[in-house]
């Protein structure tokens, strides 16, 4: 398959990610700059960790309105698989693409530590190739980390099935409900603090992160499977 690493000004986890997907995965992948006006038909869009626009007014607030973004958002509209890792999170959720807010952490430190998370649901673009339960060690590095939302939007969220990754021992960010990643309603798009892209690699000493970029794959191939089901009962052919 192909990605998308959209690269913005400020962006320092955009190689380390393209590595995680070019060299241990094996995929294609495509730069995207923050001013491209298009996606160039990748197959998923990752917006990486960093810094962008120097955290300016607050963390994603402009890069939101970066150009790329219009064709982010039509890519998940459309039901292609979109990841925010830790910035790219940020920017999600100032997008409206996702719920909720990442403020400072309760700590008012800078966090850089591995961390357990329990999957909570498989049934998002980048869970699809986990368990519910299973638990993952990821490493976080943010200062603004915390996740919130009103009480209405929690419960609707977990109501709805839409926590995906929680922190198992208790969130060193301070997030609610000890919430380390969301998805939107239709699953496609997915936020995420801690670093998938530094847990790849068997010198990194972890190679969980792995299973949530693989679960694109799983999905994209779960999504193919269901069209290919629904045109075989339209056209009265066995799938």
């Amino acid at each position: 398959m192909k990605w998308g690493v959209v690269v913005f000004p400020g962006s320092n986890d955009d190689r380390d990610t393209a590595y995680a997907l070019g060299t241990i995965l094996g995929d294609d992948v495509a730069m995207l700059w923050h001013g491209d006006a298009d996606i160039r038909g990748v197959d998923a869009v990752v917006l990486p960790g960093g810094f962008s626009y120097g955290d300016y007014l607050r963390c994603g607030a402009m890069a939101r309105f970066s150009p790329v973004m219009r064709a982010v958002a039509g890519h998940a509209r459309a039901g292609g698989p979109v990841l925010g890792i830790c910035n790219g999170f940020q920017i999600l959720c100032e997008a409206g693409l996702l719920p909720g807010a990442l403020v400072r952490n309760r700590s008012l430190r800078f966090q850089c530590e591995r961390t357990r998370l329990r999957v909570e649901t498989a049934a998002t673009a980048f869970s699809a190739a986990c368990r519910p339960g299973q638990m993952l060690t990821i490493p976080i590095k943010n200062g603004e980390g915390c996740f919130v939302a009103s009480q209405a939007e929690l419960l609707r969220l977990e109501n709805e099935g839409r926590v995906v990754f929680r922190y198992a021992d208790g969130a060193p960010n301070g997030s609610l409900r000890d919430i380390a990643g969301v998805a939107n309603d239709a699953g496609n798009v997915v936020g995420l603090m801690p670093h998938p892209e530094h847990a790849v690699d068997e010198l990194l000493g972890c190679t969980d992160g792995r299973l949530v970029f693989e679960s694109a794959r799983a999905w994209l191939s779960g999504v193919a499977r269901g069209r290919s089901v629904a045109a075989a009962a339209a056209s009265g052919r066995p799938a």
